[in-house]
């Protein structure tokens, strides 16, 4: 039957649209820094700030996006943050300056904030309640696929033409993802006019996260600073212990095991339960860490790279799928909102206080405080959500 179906026409089109966008972010940040100092002559400072100034302006666009979304309408929200996501790719071509760079920055990542919310938000919706697990798992590889191709297409990209060509492309993705989410049919909440009077105009602190994601939403702050250890410092790592042949393999192997796992994890979530999936995850986290901490050769940091899709890429999936199941639908929007927002603060925060951790005791301690880490986010989960799920299916 269509309403047990997980690959309908909405579907389809959201996730080309996600992924179009996630393509264009990576395409990007990988090599923002790089043109700020070629392009501007910025200094490295601020060639960092031009990169990571996109992620501010997602993390309070989600704030709003996820209060505001179903006043104004998932789709005009939609609609609006792609178009602004198109804008600022077509901005690139225009930059005179780091100042008005940063700007363009700025505004480019309140549109990837606001699109990605709405995105993430309008699939859940059209998702069947028993395969949650299962379609999540496939929409997020849109993610895993931008995380992949971004990277590589931007170096062969700037190596082989220039900046002026990424950037053309870039516009090109953005306009795809904008046409592909006209094409999909967006499912709205219908608000009565109390509560929509009600959200426009309570600004408390509670009105702007969602009290029943947040935990489950914290988690995944803890778990998004742990894989910003990998992220950000996996090549300087590997370069200390000479190991940059390996490492230029690592996301590659990381994006093919994810490919491989995510479908069949989300199919156990939703016929075996939360438990028999997310225990082992944490489990693989930590196996992945540890891997990278004692590693001395480049089969080894190759294997961590695969533990790390079974481990962090599957707690993803399935804490947003979690998070999708704690919170009602009128909720939904600013549920995603949290666990984004959680998250992304953890990729942000995290170089900062894992770079002071390596520049005071190294790599392998480093390493070794992430896997501790992560093996008290097992006990975390267990009080926080898992004692009240069974081992069967839970829906």
């Amino acid at each position: 039957m269509e309403k047990d179906k997980i690959w309908t026409k909405d579907f389809v089109f959201l996730l080309t649209s996600n992924f179009f966008v996630s393509l264009s972010f990576y395409l990007l940040m990988t090599m923002m820094a790089e043109f700020a100092i070629q392009q501007f002559h910025a200094a490295e400072s601020n060639a960092g700030l031009a990169a990571s100034i996109f992620i501010i302006g997602g993390l309070i666009s989600r704030l709003f996006a996820g209060k505001f979304g179903d006043v104004i309408g998932r789709k005009k929200m939609l609609y609006g943050g792609l178009i602004l996501f198109f804008i600022g790719s077509v901005s690139y071509l225009f930059m005179t300056s780091i100042g008005l760079l940063m700007v363009f920055r700025f505004i480019h990542g309140i549109g990837f904030g606001i699109s990605t919310t709405i995105l993430t938000t309008a699939n859940m919706s059209t998702l069947p309640p028993n395969k949650q697990g299962e379609g999540i798992g496939y929409f997020s590889l849109s993610t895993a696929a931008g995380t992949a191709i971004g990277p590589f297409l931007a170096l062969y990209l700037t190596t082989h033409f220039s900046y002026h060509t990424m950037f053309i492309n870039c516009i090109i993705f953005s306009f795809i993802a904008l046409a592909a989410a006209a094409l999909a049919t967006i499912i709205e909440i219908d608000l009565s006019s109390e509560q929509k009077e009600k959200i426009i105009k309570s600004f408390r602190l509670k009105d702007f996260y969602d009290k029943d994601a947040l935990p489950i939403s914290l988690l995944m702050f803890v778990s998004g600073i742990a894989y910003s250890g990998i992220v950000s410092f996996i090549n300087s790592y590997a370069i200390e212990m000479n190991l940059t042949k390996a490492a230029s393999f690592f996301f590659v192997v990381y994006a093919i095991f994810l490919f491989l796992c995510r479908p069949i994890a989300g199919k156990i979530f939703d016929t075996k339960g939360e438990k028999i999936v997310v225990y082992p995850s944490f489990i693989f986290f930590i196996v992945s860490l540890l891997l990278i901490t004692f590693v001395n050769n480049g089969f080894i940091l190759l294997l961590a790279g695969a533990f790390l899709a079974l481990g962090y890429g599957t707690i993803l999936s399935c804490m947003q799928t979690i998070v999708g199941k704690v919170s009602p639908p009128h909720r939904l929007g600013l549920a995603i909102s949290t666990f984004f927002i959680c998250m992304d603060a953890g990729m942000g925060i995290g170089p900062f206080i894992l770079g002071l951790i390596v520049e005071h005791f190294g790599f392998h301690t480093m390493y070794s405080i992430l896997a501790i880490a992560i093996f008290f986010l097992i006990p975390a989960y267990y009080f926080v959500h898992g004692k009240k799920t069974n081992t069967a299916k839970t829906i």
